[in-house]
This record gives structure tokens, C-alpha cells and sequence, in this order.
């Protein structure tokens, strides 16, 4: 079943190629959406697909890549809205 995640993290997820990674692993998993910095310094992302994906881009999420450090996963369930691709935002 297609759902859509929402969600936040936070730590030491700037600066460490977390957005770069994240879109990778999305793209490798076949899941459409985006993924950006926030000025508080957390990361925010949006990601649909069939739901067992899902939970393992939110495992990815979860540690990051080398160099980061996950302190907080926030994460909102919904139904899928179309998300094409997977994106970098500014």
C-alpha cells in the first residue's frame, strides 16, 4: 500500500551530506519527494511509496550517513499526494 511520510530530523545533520545521502538512498529505493535544510538546522523531507520502503529509508534515517548524528526522527503517516522524482530543495 502506497502512504507518504512527512517528518523532521535532528543532531549533527547539516554539513555532513545528510540531504545528498538521503535523496541516494530514496532514489535506490524507488521513492519520490524531497528532502531540505531548515534554518534551525534540522533536515525535513517528504517521501512516498509503498509503506514497507518507507520504513527503510526511516532506518536510513534513523543513523545517517558517516559524520552525523541523529539526535530526534519526527515523522507524520498520511496518504500518498503524487510525488514525482526525488529532489534536493534549496
Amino acid at each position: 500500500m502506497r502512504k507518504r511520510i512527512y517528518g523532521t530530523v535532528s543532531g549533527r545533520v547539516q554539513g555532513v551530506f545528510f540531504r545528498a545521502s538521503t535523496r541516494d538512498r530514496a532514489r535506490e529505493l524507488g521513492l519520490s519527494g524531497w528532502v531540505r535544510n531548515l534554518p534551525d538546522g534540522r533536515v525535513e523531507f517528504v517521501a512516498e511509496g509503498e509503506e514497507s520502503t518507507l520504513q527503510e529509508l526511516l532506518q536510513f534515517l534513523r543513523v545517517g550517513p558517516p559524520g552525523a548524528r541523529v539526535n530526534d526522527l519526527v515523522v507524520e503517516w498520511s496518504d500518498p499526494s503524487g510525488e514525482t522524482g526525488f529532489f534536493i530543495r534549496g
